[in-house]
């Protein structure tokens, strides 16, 4: 089995507000696998600090975090965001301006892992996807 663990969890790492030990505890002796799209993101977060030593931190933890397996966007992650993204829409909700979590959300239901995240608002109405 594995967890793909969301962004905010690992932004609460880097800002000490969670531990290593407390997202442990929630995956177990589960492996844990990076998206692209949470690289994407951390690395956007780097980009963005507003100073030189926030930057450094957020490319320390980012460099730490990039040795975890990263899963592979490929045309069944393609797919199955196509169709995440459709059925939303059939439901009344907006797809749009939850990209990311949509491709997380669909390399998750792909790999049938589910996922780590203190943003469960954000991927509770996804349908086949399962979250810790």
């Amino acid at each position: 089995m594995g967890v793909i663990i969301d962004t905010c969890v690992w932004v609460d790492v880097e800002r000490g507000r969670l531990s290593p030990a407390d997202v442990q505890a929630r995956t177990g002796k589960e492996p844990v696998f990076m998206s692209p799209v949470t690289i994407a993101e951390l690395s956007f977060g780097v980009s963005m600090a507003s100073t030189p030593d926030i930057r450094q931190k957020r490319l320390a933890a980012l460099e730490k975090l990039r040795k975890k397996p990263v899963l592979i966007i490929d045309d069944e992650t393609g797919a199955l965001f196509g169709h995440l993204a459709a059925e939303l829409r059939k439901m009344g909700r907006a797809a749009e301006y939850r990209v990311q979590d949509l491709w997380i959300a669909s390399q998750a239901i792909q790999h049938g892992f589910p996922v780590l995240t203190r943003n469960v608002k954000d991927f509770q109405d996804i349908p086949g996807l399962t979250l810790l």
